[in-house]
């Protein structure tokens, strides 16, 4: 019998070139599905995964090389486990790169962003198990088939093109982290960095889920009117960093209030003080949540914490769940994303790809791997 051979691109080096090699198409358990992969998103910081990882955050591993990455794969499945249950060949999906282990104290509770073993698959892993858990699931996007868990699998609409979905992974940090500070229709949001990868994705779910007012900071001024333009007019304003106090003006434009919550989409290189700014915009009982990945020690004046009942927290990712929530809310039309500017390319060109992500506009850019 032939074995069905399949196209990968492989990391052998960090900071080198992936390979593209011809390699078996895997083999699935009986809790998984098999996925034809028709696209695979690119983010900017996959870049500082496949070549500074392991200098910046050693304690966060990487795959064991030669690796196949690849974060946001989204396609159509084409084989079932014996165990699965509500998934179907031809059934369109989108797969949630978290991977947990579904037996320590956190998952049994339900918390399975709190795994002792939590690992983003294809990308790098949060703990001391995260290399056992790329033994199980040694398989990113960037390849024509991969295996995913069930639990990982997210259905996609009609009217949600494999494209877009694609693109989940950063919208659906963006919700997560609203959901856990509590946002509704009575709050007012600041977006630190509303234009960028992460703050669009922000952006689009605090609009879908009815957030009162929101506001943003920004550095590039040539996007702003397009931020503006997703919502209708005065719903959204944007101050530009590094022109005065966030703080300053986060209370003039809210007549003095303050904001509820703060996301700051932010990222690794950007300057502690500007998270610190924003943070001072809080009202009474505001909450901030670093998505960005603002790294480092800062100065937090903990007592004014206290008495203002502020909380400061990280938020990591999304639940296979939560994507479904997404994609229900695109399929009725209360989210749209349809604002994305689709750049694709072959499995081929997937150095091209990730060399070139930063000509993208702002976080309207969306590059995508087709397999």
């Amino acid at each position: 019998m032939t074995t069905k051979m399949m196209r990968a691109a492989r990391m052998y080096e960090c900071g080198q070139p992936m390979v593209i090699e011809e390699i078996p198409v895997p083999k699935i358990r009986p809790t998984e599905v098999l996925v034809k992969v028709e696209a695979c998103g690119i983010v900017p910081n996959l870049h500082n995964i496949l070549t500074n990882w392991v200098h910046w955050f050693p304690h966060m591993p990487l795959p064991p090389l030669p690796a196949i990455f690849g974060l946001d794969p989204a396609g159509v499945i084409k084989a079932v486990g014996d165990q699965v249950y509500d998934f179907k060949p031809g059934d369109r999906v989108y797969v949630n790169p978290a991977r947990y282990c579904g037996s320590c104290r956190a998952c049994r509770a339900g918390n399975t962003t709190g795994c002792t073993s939590y690992t983003f698959n294809g990308y790098f892993g949060f703990t001391k198990n995260s290399p056992r858990i790329y033994e199980d699931y040694p398989y990113g996007g960037l390849c024509e088939y991969m295996p995913a868990p069930q639990y990982s699998l997210v259905k996609l609409p009609d009217n949600l093109d494999f494209n877009t979905a694609a693109r989940l992974g950063y919208v659906g940090t963006g919700y997560r982290a609203l959901r856990k500070a509590g946002a509704g229709p009575n709050s007012t949001v600041l977006i630190n960095g509303i234009s960028g990868t992460l703050g669009v994705g922000v952006l689009a779910c605090a609009l879908a889920i009815g957030v009162r007012k929101i506001i943003g900071t920004a550095r590039n001024e040539a996007l702003f009117q397009r931020v503006k333009d997703l919502a209708p007019p005065g719903r959204i304003e944007i101050h530009k960093l590094g022109s005065g106090s966030i703080e300053e003006w986060a209370y003039d434009v809210t007549k003095g209030d303050g904001v509820d919550i703060v996301i700051d989409a932010l990222g690794p290189g950007a300057p502690q003080e500007t998270l610190l700014d924003a943070m001072r915009s809080l009202k009474r009982t505001g909450t901030l949540v670093n998505i960005g990945a603002v790294s480092g020690q800062m100065p937090i004046d903990i007592h004014r914490m206290m008495d203002q009942e502020q909380t400061l927290m990280g938020s990591a990712w999304f639940t296979a769940g939560q994507g479904q929530e997404i994609a229900d809310m695109i399929e009725a039309g209360v989210m749209d994303l349809s604002f994305f500017e689709h750049s694709t390319f072959p499995l081929e060109d997937v150095n091209k790809a990730i060399s070139g992500i930063e000509n993208r506009h702002g976080g309207f850019g969306n590059f995508v791997i087709c397999p």
